[in-house]
């Protein structure tokens, strides 16, 4: 078990292109869902809680969805992301 994991660890090229393409990747994976999140919940708040129509509380909803998803899936992402460049 040990050794399948050095195996991935191993410094070749292809894995270092990889890692170099994730983090340059990385900021807009996570400043995208956020932006997008928040142009739901300030859609929602303009359209429906100062003009007080009541459906579009499916804004709201979509733009939490988002943000949350993003914090669960994207930090551990970018966590992993500087353990390895510090390791190195």
């Amino acid at each position: 078990m040990k050794n399948e994991k050095m195996k991935y660890l191993k410094n070749d090229k292809k894995n270092s292109k990889l890692l170099r393409t994730e983090i340059f990747f990385s900021p807009f994976l996570v400043l995208i869902p956020f932006i997008v999140g928040s142009y739901f919940i300030i859609d929602w708040y303009n359209r429906g809680f100062v003009d007080n129509q009541s459906g579009v509380l499916g804004s709201l909803i979509i733009g939490l969805i988002i943000i949350i998803g993003n914090i669960i899936f994207d930090i551990p992402f970018v966590k992993s992301i500087i353990r390895q460049m510090k390791s190195k």
